[in-house]
């Protein structure tokens, strides 16, 4: 498959452009109708007496913010981990990631009462950051080499292992409902206070991870090779997967799992503008934007007032691009 038929440049603005668009279009529409004046007067001098003022303020903008950081996020650690493993079908919940924050959100949700958001976001971030540990101690035991293969098992086997006791869990203590609301993905529940725990983190991983880029760029090419240019690899790939478990246990913790989006958007940045991931990684946070901009948009409003979760909208938008994908041998990968 061939490569790099945007500009890299050209790709970016058209990108940021898009997600302008998409965050106007955002906070504009939703499950509820509300004139476009009241919108305005919300942004720019709200009457806190006004019901849809205080819906805009209080739902629409923090999940409009939510949107860009998880998408980035998830989009950033999915290009990390496929430029570090070689391996362009790979995701943060190839790491256990997903269920490492669904493990211990139940944990969460059974053994503790009346707790707030910002408490599960924490144990949500914990969990996920602890699996993806796991899975990198069980990949790295012994001195081994970080084998895309052995990646693939010790990630199958702690996701199963988590999710196993995930229902469990959910089952003995009646918290299933709970905790499927949860696993559905989305931003639905993101209110202001949570924006302002989670927003600097996040910030923070995504400057570390074009940072980083470079380093990916030369992983990419085999653990052999990159020593042979001067990078201490394990160094390097240390620092990718901390990236990573910020990157996405963050957006896990706020968001639930969102799947696809960490294995479809680089893939498609690196077919859009290149291979390299000085490039691909900003990219990706870009069109993870949009990408959670637009899905979002559409779970609000395509069977209003009720929502849609957003992990269905990637379910049927990513199962085929999937099975597409890797049909294709995933050409054009890392």
């Amino acid at each position: 498959m061939k490569t790099g038929r945007i500009r890299p440049g050209l790709f970016m603005a058209a990108g940021i452009a898009g997600v302008v668009a998409a965050a106007v279009f955002s906070v504009v529409l939703g499950s509820t109708d509300i004139p476009l004046e009241s919108v305005v007067q919300a942004l720019t001098n709200p009457d806190m007496a006004s019901h849809e003022q205080l819906a805009v303020l209080e739902l629409r903008l923090p999940r409009m913010y939510g949107d860009i950081l998880v998408g980035a996020g998830v989009a950033a650690s999915g290009a990390i981990l496929q430029g570090v493993t070689r391996n362009p079908l790979a995701d943060p919940g190839l790491l256990g990631i997903n269920a490492g924050g669904s493990f211990a959100l139940a944990l969460c949700m059974a053994f503790l009462s009346n707790i707030t958001f910002g408490v599960t976001v924490l144990f949500s971030f914990i969990g996920a950051a602890a699996a993806g540990l796991v899975v990198y101690g069980l990949l790295r035991a012994g001195g081994r080499k970080a084998d895309p293969v052995r990646l693939v098992l010790a990630g199958s086997a702690v996701s199963i292992l988590l999710s196993s006791l995930s229902q469990g869990i959910a089952i003995f203590f009646g918290i299933g409902q709970d905790l499927t609301f949860w696993t559905a993905g989305g931003t639905a529940a993101i209110r202001m206070e949570q924006i302002r725990i989670c927003a600097p983190v996040m910030i923070l991983g995504l400057v570390a991870a074009v940072w980083l880029s470079k380093k990916v760029s030369v992983l990419s090419l085999g653990e052999e090779a990159a020593a042979g240019l001067g990078v201490n690899v394990e160094k390097a790939q240390l620092q990718c997967l901390l990236t990573v478990m910020v990157l996405a246990g963050t957006a896990v913790a706020l968001a639930g799992p969102i799947a696809f989006a960490g294995l479809l958007v680089p893939y498609f940045v690196r077919f859009l503008a290149g291979s390299d991931y000085g490039t691909v990684i900003p990219g990706s946070m870009i069109a993870g934007a949009l990408f959670m901009l637009l899905a979002d948009l559409l779970a609000r409003t395509i069977n209003a007032p009720a929502e849609t979760p957003v992990g269905l909208i990637f379910a049927v938008l990513g199962v085929p691009l999937f099975i597409w994908i890797a049909r294709k041998g995933g050409a054009g990968g890392a």
